[in-house]
């Protein structure tokens, strides 16, 4: 019942903040124009108008690659040093409009003030970078223990067969997805907390989310895990959608452009949803006069 209550207020809470989802649009499509712009530049100056780019329309071909030369070197360069910006940007920015995006999902929040928005946005960036720095730290560990460690054990055994290595990988992927579910739970509690409580020690943010991601593990657990597989399926969709389309035309660039950028709102959207179901939960289980008061575990 309280699963529901929360889905059910996380949408509308979700739906009262377009402004804010509008906003992490924006930035998001200038962070990666910011990438994408001069790497397009530097692909044409590097492929021109040669046949290359026909071959590559009809899909992936190693020999165009081959083609390019010393153009190739220079050209991956030119990527993986744009990628690194990128993946740097993004963790930046998230950390920075998350912080107005929990404010605005909070019963005390004010979805349609801009002002207030980027004023939680800053004032809420240093422990929201520090929340998503550690989860994230603590992820890849669980990921190298869980999957990294017996995988790699598993294709070094002499007796290992494909097929036993295939069920090692599979069964540790799915250990790994339940763990992070855990953590983005004790995340998205952390962040919601920090929030409501006004607080700015990500470390007790943290701990907060630990506690009550086990303290009411038949409530939060199913949530995090409903709201997951749904993000999960809609990005499989995405893929489906996208993947195969291959515009020739200006024409249709353009369409695939809108498309893909109703797409990633849709995302947005769904992301900007669990944290408002987050939020209501913890608000359901902890009211305010409550929880300003939580100190004990």
């Amino acid at each position: 019942m309280k699963v529901t209550i929360a889905f059910g207020s996380g949408l509308i809470r979700s739906l009262k903040t377009w402004k804010g989802m509008l906003l992490i649009w924006f930035f998001s499509l200038l962070m990666v124009s910011f990438v994408a712009i001069p790497l397009n530049g530097a692909m044409k100056g590097v492929f021109g108008k040669s046949m290359i780019t026909d071959k590559l329309l009809e899909g992936m071909n190693i020999e165009v690659f081959g083609d390019l030369g010393g153009n190739l070197n220079s050209l991956i360069h030119f990527f993986s040093s744009g990628l690194f910006l990128l993946i740097v940007l993004g963790i930046l920015f998230n950390a920075f409009l998350a912080g107005g995006l929990f404010s605005s999902l909070g019963k005390s929040g004010k979805p349609g003030s801009s002002t207030e928005f980027f004023r939680q946005s800053a004032g809420n960036f240093w422990s929201f970078l520090g929340i998503s720095l550690l989860i994230s730290l603590i992820l890849f560990v669980v990921g190298f223990l869980v999957i990294g460690l017996p995988v790699s054990l598993a294709s070094q055994s002499k007796t290992g067969s494909e097929k036993i290595l295939y069920v090692i990988g599979m069964f540790a992927t799915g250990i790994f997805f339940l763990a992070a579910v855990i953590f983005n739970l004790v995340a998205d509690f952390a962040r919601a907390w920090l929030v409501t409580r006004g607080e700015k020690s990500c470390f007790k943010a943290i701990g907060f989310g630990f506690r009550r991601t086990f303290g009411n593990f038949l409530s939060s657990f199913p949530l995090m895990l409903i709201a997951l597989i749904v993000i999960l399926l809609f990005n499989w969709l995405v893929l489906k959608i996208l993947g195969p389309w291959r515009p020739v035309t200006e024409g249709g660039v353009f369409l695939l452009f809108i498309v893909s950028q109703i797409l990633f709102f849709c995302k947005v959207l769904l992301k900007t949803w669990r944290y408002g179901s987050v939020t209501s939960l913890m608000e359901q289980l902890y009211p305010g006069e409550n929880l300003m008061n939580d100190t004990n575990p």
